[in-house]
């Protein structure tokens, strides 16, 4: 007699299942078509994922309803954003930050806090209302931010390092913010809210201890079983277990899960294989995050925004404006050069994801009004439609600002140099570090105006690399993201040392898509193939045949030569 309920619901519970996928395939549908368009254009695809959530959501055509689960699935996208980005900050890593990254941070997220809760104290809010709207606007986007850095390869400039410091702070900061404006929705006394922030911050300790156990005693044995070479597809389902896990950790523990998957990625970030997963996961990523920035589209109401347009206007310019100056002013008491903390400013001056969550608190919680819940969410959005102008602006306008500054000879003077070689030396790349490679890189090694990179998938091969005393670097060189991370884009010349023809030529073509002026020297291993590798992009293909006859016949002439000395009289 069960049975029929058993398979009813199992048929809803399907139904539900092909309901989510086809709003996923919508969406992505959508956002593909205007991400497009906007490329064409030359303008961020991250705009047309935005307007593609805004039309299919709730408030649009409504295809994606309120209790869709797409924004839960979205959410992943921001964890594995973080997480692969913690990648490539370890703890060491993150301490050359400077103090701009909590100091500072803090600093930013207090005087933000203050000015935005003055000037909605003086537009007729009550005092709740405007703690809550301070609290939201001192957030900027970090999923924004880092995403658009790391496409313009800025992350590790001056301003995107300055950025990456106080970004991760707004993110410690999310969990007091959110505990605060629910007290005070709740009404809670100030003991209880500084017992609150005391329990968070003790979990967020917890999570980094338990992090760096994992990372430092449970992890390396098992990832010495897995051979980067042979044993791929584990190394991504790793790296997906340990940012979902993380994530899910965070949530079990009332945190920010983008917070636990970032902490998880910096903790990983000491491994050699972190470079190379954060490049395996790639793909998965891009998916997640474009579901992530449709789903805050969403939140977007056009009617609303039309009927208002003046007031998110106004909200909008005051809000970019005031971030700007207040984070620029930050950047400068930590000594900052004035262009890169002008830049800093302009980069930050959104108001990020989370403020949404905290206004929906403060409105669930009766101190905020529906038209202004309504407005500051209309005002985030269209500060997130800004930021890719705004980073496209923030460097030209610091400059600006200060002056440029030339030389004698009226050359400009520009001292973003932190991609390039600390000491100012070529950088020389060589793939590949078997007999050949290892000549080759140990030539290079003698010569003080060259910094040499070696890069290899073979560990062994990279713990030999390091004991000659050489740069070495674990992954995949046909990897695009694997060789702008290593600094593609700045190097003189690039020797591709690996014997197999094919991987060659496409590292050939891959890197000549990366940087058109780079000279590539190309291992050919047959001769018939030669034009094969002229033609993907190598300015100079050594035809290993050739030069073989050449050295085989210069070893017969010798061996002639001492033959007949040795006849002659």
């Amino acid at each position: 007699m069960e049975m029929p309920v058993i398979l009813a619901a199992s048929a809803t519970s399907d139904s539900d299942i092909w309901a989510v996928l086809f709003q996923l395939l919508a969406l992505l549908a959508t956002a593909l078509v205007i991400g497009m368009l906007f490329e064409r254009f030359r303008q961020s695809a991250i705009l047309g994922y935005l307007i593609a959530g805004m039309l299919l959501g709730p408030n649009g055509l409504a295809v994606i309803t309120r209790e869709s689960g797409v924004p839960v699935i979205a959410e992943l996208g921001v964890s594995l954003l973080l997480f692969a980005i913690g990648l490539e900050f370890s703890a060491k890593r993150l301490i050359r930050l400077g103090p701009i990254a909590g100091l500072g941070g803090s600093l930013q997220v207090v005087t933000t806090l203050a000015i935005g809760f003055l000037i909605a104290l003086s537009l007729g809010l009550d005092w709740k209302g405007s703690l809550a709207i301070g609290a939201s606007v001192a957030l900027s986007s970090t999923a924004c931010v880092l995403r658009l850095l790391t496409d313009r390869a800025e992350l590790d400039s001056v301003h995107g390092r300055a950025s990456l410091g106080i970004l991760l702070l707004q993110d410690i900061a999310v969990v007091p913010l959110v505990l605060f404006t629910t007290m005070l929705a709740g009404g809670g006394t100030p003991a209880d809210m500084l017992a609150g922030v005391g329990k968070a911050l003790a979990l967020i300790v917890g999570l980094v201890l338990g992090f760096r156990i994992l990372a430092g005693y449970v992890l390396p044995p098992l990832m010495k079983q897995l051979s980067l070479s042979r044993d791929r597809e584990l190394l991504v389902l790793l790296a997906v277990v340990l940012a979902i896990g993380s994530a899910l950790a965070a949530h079990a523990l009332n945190l920010s899960p983008a917070l636990g998957a970032f902490i998880a990625g910096m903790m990983l970030a000491e491994s050699p294989f972190a470079t190379q997963i954060r490049a395996d996961i790639g793909g998965l990523r891009i998916l997640f995050i474009t579901l992530f920035f449709a789903s805050v589209g969403m939140l977007g109401d056009p009617r609303w925004i039309l009927d208002h347009l003046p007031a998110v206007v106004g909200v909008t310019a005051l809000v970019i404006g005031g971030k700007a100056i207040v984070i620029t002013g930050v950047a400068l008491l930590f000594r900052l050069p004035p262009r890169y903390a002008v830049a800093t400013g302009v980069t930050l001056a959104q108001v990020g994801e989370f403020g949404v969550v905290i206004a929906g608190i403060a409105q669930a919680g009766g101190i905020l009004d529906d038209h202004a819940f309504h407005l500051l969410v209309s005002a985030t959005l269209a500060t997130l439609f800004a930021t890719p102008m705004l980073l496209r602006c923030a460097h030209p306008a610091g400059r600006w600002l200060e002056g440029l500054r030339r030389d004698s000879n009226g050359k400009l003077i520009d001292d973003e140099t932190t991609d390039l070689p600390e000491d100012g030396r070529d950088l020389v790349i060589v793939v590949g570090y078997g007999p050949s490679g290892q000549r080759v890189a140990a030539e290079l090694h003698r010569l003080e105006s060259v910094s040499c990179l070696v890069v290899d998938l073979r560990p062994g091969n990279v713990d030999l690399a390091r004991t000659a005393g050489l740069r070495a670097a674990l992954g995949d060189a046909t990897n695009l993201e694997f060789l702008l991370h290593h600094g593609i884009q700045h190097a003189s010349v690039v020797v591709i040392a690996v014997p197999d023809h094919r991987t060659a030529v496409r590292l050939s073509g891959s890197i000549r898509t990366l940087n058109d002026e780079i000279a590539i020297i190309a291992r050919g291993r047959y001769h018939a193939l030669i034009d094969e590798l002229s033609e993907a992009g190598a300015t100079v293909p050594v035809d290993e045949e050739h030069l073989t006859g050449r050295r085989l016949a210069a070893a017969a002439r010798e061996m002639l030569k001492g033959r007949h000395r040795r006849s002659s009289p």
